[in-house]
């Protein structure tokens, strides 16, 4: 089967989880065979474009881009099906259309969405996903907000749970060579949404740094802005200092409030660094056991937390340990099987 997946994503935010997810299923399903897939990219699309993601501009620029630009070229591709890597509809195409939710955030926690996007999304997203062939969700916690918020039949979803990338274990390994301390400061992964609930890291970190004899700095890897004792920021670190950053770390701090999946957590876990998160589902679901969890949007608990790692050899030694068994669970390469099962689902295969 020929499948065209728009990857504009990869070009509009590169350091993204999206763009992980649609450079890493790429490839895998171009290793795993039975499918050809042909990649469309929106070349005019850049972000901002006038505003950020979620602006009314970017908004109908994508719009437009998936209505008119997308059909014509799988049209042009001789592709059997298009694979959306976010709730879209390509209203042109005749053929069978597959798109994948990653997580419910806004339905989930409307709050710390502004109301235009909501409403937007909630149409707009539901809609796409009701039409769909098939919907591909990134965990069990997405597919069951998927059927219970959306009313998408449960047979028509396919669970594909993220990789952890093998690329990140063995970019991993030149930090050692390199002289990298393991254990050198724990990290923070990600943006500065609200739902990431960067406050409450922050605050216990700074009560962290008053409690430790030797406190470690809190590395903030991604498009986070803060400003503290102790507090580095790494702006979009490539994925080779990402390796590094992984590697040298005590712990991965993950305090999201909400997650479809854990991709961080993974990337974390596959290179042995133990893991402190906030119990969201989405994260429970891909760390299991393997994380150390702490009371949801309590600084205290997280400061405490992060002394237990610091001063505790054994108990890093235990949570790394059953940290890479637990990523060993997740490959990209079972993930691609799973788009393969949605696409012939898609197909009627």
């Amino acid at each position: 089967m020929r499948v065209l997946i728009d990857t504009t994503f990869v070009r509009r935010a590169p350091y993204s989880g999206t763009a992980v997810y649609l450079n890493a299923i790429g490839a895998a399903l171009s290793e795993l065979g039975g499918v050809e897939v042909v990649e469309a990219c929106n070349e005019r699309r850049r972000s901002p474009a006038g505003g950020g993601l979620g602006s009314v501009r970017n908004v109908l620029a994508d719009r437009h881009w998936v209505a008119a630009e997308l059909p014509r070229l799988a049209r042009q591709a001789g592709a059997q099906l298009i694979h959306h890597p976010l709730p879209a509809q390509a209203r042109g195409f005749r053929g069978p259309q597959v798109l994948t939710v990653h997580d419910l955030a806004f339905e989930r926690l409307p709050q710390h969405f502004k109301p235009g996007f909501r409403r937007y999304a909630h149409l707009a997203h539901r809609a796409a996903s009701r039409a769909a062939a098939a919907v591909i969700c990134v965990s069990q916690t997405t597919a069951a907000d998927v059927i219970a918020l959306w009313g998408v039949p449960s047979e028509r979803i396919v669970v594909a749970p993220h990789g952890p990338g093998q690329e990140l274990a063995q970019l991993s390994c030149p930090s050692a060579a390199a002289g990298a301390d393991p254990g050198s400061h724990f990290l923070y992964v990600g943006d500065d949404e609200p739902r990431k609930d960067l406050p409450t890291l922050l605050s216990a970190y700074e009560a962290y740094r008053q409690a430790a004899p030797d406190p470690l700095p809190l590395v903030l890897a991604g498009s986070a802005e803060a400003r503290g004792r102790g507090v580095r920021c790494e702006h979009h670190p490539s994925r080779e200092r990402l390796a590094e950053l992984y590697g040298a770390a005590v712990a991965l701090v993950h305090a999201s409030l909400y997650e479809g999946f854990g991709l961080t957590a993974l990337e974390a876990m596959s290179v042995g660094t133990p893991v402190i998160a906030a119990p969201a589902p989405g994260v429970i679901e891909t760390c299991g056991e393997a994380a150390r969890y702490y009371a949801q949007q309590d600084p205290r608990s997280l400061a405490l937390a992060m002394l237990e790692l610091q001063a505790e050899p054994a108990l890093r030694a235990e949570l790394s340990e059953r940290g890479r068994r637990r990523a060993a669970a997740f490959s990209w390469a079972s993930s691609a099987r799973a788009h393969l099962d949605a696409y012939s689902l898609a197909l009627g295969a």
